[in-house]
């Protein structure tokens, strides 16, 4: 459904000439520098355009999204309306316009800046104004709220409103005071349930003891906030650790850690099962604990791996703010491999393959060896196919091909040959469900020469996916048929 606003400025000439100048808000430059998308691939339209190469976007059909073009993004506005008002009351001639101004000194500033704008190059300004608002139906608020809701707006442009651009997938710029610390995000339960468990709330107790992701919040909220007095309650979550015997042991040994700083001769029993028999006596629990706490970087939150945080995340459903923090970290990532394959792995973990095969394309170019080249490469084609795109898909197992051309021929007789083999085959099928025929033909003339090629043992493994293959290429029209 077309917002109210934005149908009135397309509609009314009278009012978009208004909204153009001198309020820069022009629904005749609905285009935008480059080619952009948002991370998370909600839709994104631009709806007008500033005398500066900016854009004015509609994010999901409603909220207002600005662009420069020097590669900034903000979130304007929860809709074309509120954006307008702000546009109006609060125009770009407004320097010096903060949250910490209180009504009085807003409309003070205000009205100095607008005298300044009369003087220079809008002396209709006040009908200019008027004309507009009236127009469009816009309310009356106090600054003071107006200026409340631009900043709220902005301080929400991530994780859903992350502008990128389309060819380099880098992020468009956000002011840091903007942007909360994923830490802040994710810990956020778990320091609100620590403090509650501390206060003696039985029902936060339950509460951890049946949501292994709480208590995983929970445990690393009191490693950066410890208090002697914790001690039964870490015991509490220890125990339903060691209970729960789940994957992510690496609760169980936080839990256990904090428990072992205490030294007490009753926990050894605990931390003995929690820590495979390496705790043994009090006082090597604590010689424990301080090694674990020098692998853990101290007590620096700050300190603590970005990685860290976006596993959290992760697991507790942020899915874009995981997104978002992994595109940021790839995006200030130099040549540095093991960064790379990380970022790579995470971000196809999320399931977004566009910035994973990003990240791969980086970690290829840094490999030495046949083996390394040829590993990275077929990783890449993988991705590339994820993600829809089977040409590069193509040239990744090219590039794979040939790294392992000159690998002296053993490596055929190892894993990486069977993975080689299978990427081939999954890009034979999905070239040939894209209708492809040429790229499909030629990527299974190579898996059958890298199925006669590699150990019969891992060409048995794929026989059935190779029958697929085969037969849905034989399926293919011939030139000219």
């Amino acid at each position: 459904m077309t917002d109210r606003v934005l149908e009135l400025l397309r509609s009314r000439p009278d009012l978009a000439e208004l909204a153009a100048f001198p309020f820069n808000f022009d629904v005749g430059r609905a285009y935008h520098v480059e080619a952009v998308h948002l991370a998370s691939g909600a839709s994104l339209e631009p709806i007008a355009g500033d005398d500066t190469g900016g854009t004015y976007f509609l994010c999901g059909g409603k909220a207002v999204l600005h662009a420069s073009s020097e590669g900034d993004a903000v979130l304007l506005a929860d809709s074309v309306g509120e954006a307008l008002e702000i546009l109006l009351r609060l125009p770009w001639w407004c320097e010096n316009i903060s949250g910490e101004l209180d009504e009085k000194d807003l409309v003070a500033e205000t009205s100095a800046a607008d005298n300044k704008a009369r003087e220079e190059f809008a002396p209709d300004l006040d009908a200019q104004r008027a004309a507009l608002i009236g127009g469009l139906g816009l309310p009356d608020r106090p600054l003071v709220e107006l200026v409340a809701l631009s900043e709220s707006a902005s301080r929400r442009t991530e994780p859903d409103h992350v502008l990128l651009n389309s060819h380099e997938l880098c992020a468009y710029r956000l002011d840091e005071s903007y942007r909360q610390p994923l830490r802040d995000v994710v810990l956020g339960p778990g320091r609100e349930a620590l403090e509650r468990m501390r206060s003696g709330d039985l029902d936060a107790r339950m509460e951890a003891a049946a949501d292994p992701l709480l208590r995983a919040g929970t445990l690393r909220a009191a490693q950066y906030d410890r208090r002697d007095s914790d001690l039964p309650l870490l015991r509490f979550l220890l125990e339903h650790e060691n209970a729960a015997q789940t994957e992510w042991f690496e609760e169980r040994w936080l839990a256990a850690m904090l428990v072992a700083w205490h030294g007490q001769d009753e926990d050894v029993p605990l931390l003995r099962a929690a820590t495979s028999g390496q705790v043994t006596d009090s006082a090597g629990a604590v010689e424990w604990a301080r090694a674990e706490e020098a692998r853990r970087q101290g007590r620096d939150e700050a300190a603590e791996s970005g990685f860290t945080w976006i596993e959290l995340a992760h697991r507790q459903g942020r899915v874009e703010h995981a997104r978002v923090a992994l595109i940021h970290m790839l995006d200030d990532t130099g040549p540095d491999a093991d960064r790379l394959r990380k970022l790579s792995r995470a971000l196809e973990r999320i399931g977004d393959h566009a910035q994973a095969a990003r990240a791969q394309f980086n970690l290829l170019s840094l490999q030495d060896t046949a083996w390394d080249r040829a590993t990275e490469a077929y990783v890449l084609a993988r991705l590339e196919r994820r993600k829809g795109d089977l040409e590069a898909a193509g040239r990744a197992l090219e590039r794979a091909r040939a790294a392992v051309g000159g690998d002296g021929g053993h490596w055929h007789r190892r894993g990486l040959g069977r993975l080689i083999t299978e990427q081939h085959l999954e890009l034979t099928l999905a070239a040939v469900e894209a209708g492809d025929a040429e790229l499909a033909r030629a990527t299974m003339a190579h898996g059958r020469i890298l199925l006669d090629t590699i150990a019969k043992e891992s060409a048995k493994a794929l026989s059935r996916l190779s029958t697929r293959a085969k037969w849905a290429v034989a399926g293919l029209h011939r030139p000219g048929a």
